[in-house]
């Protein structure tokens, strides 16, 4: 899923994609770029330990209406801070828990 830099996304809009996203797709990371260009180190750690484990997995880059997802995501997760990753619809957590998981052994059966 690809959006261009400054679109014009309504909270509205924003909200429906972050919804069927997060629907839709097994695994599915909220990060600050994309990929191939991660914009912050939270969301490079988010992908490499994601990664690790699994080939296949959405991404959305949130900065083209940053505001927007910060407050979609806050109503699934109650977190705003960015990223944040979802498994089967479910809220896991940010790169730290990740790496929390990580460490115990547990993020390969977490992602699963």
């Amino acid at each position: 899923m690809t959006f261009q830099p400054g679109s014009d996304l309504s909270s509205e809009e924003v909200q429906e994609r972050v919804d069927e996203t997060i629907e839709q797709n097994h695994i599915v990371l909220f990060m600050k770029g994309n990929r191939l260009m991660p914009q912050c180190g939270y969301s490079m750690k988010a992908l490499e330990l994601i990664g690790q484990y699994e080939d296949e997995f959405e991404t959305v880059d949130v900065l083209p209406a940053l505001d927007q997802y910060r407050a979609a995501l806050e109503g699934h997760s109650g977190w705003e801070t960015i990223p944040q990753t979802y498994v089967d619809g479910e809220f896991v957590g940010g790169s730290d828990i990740l790496e929390e998981l990580d460490e115990r052994g547990e993020l390969e059966e977490t992602l699963a």
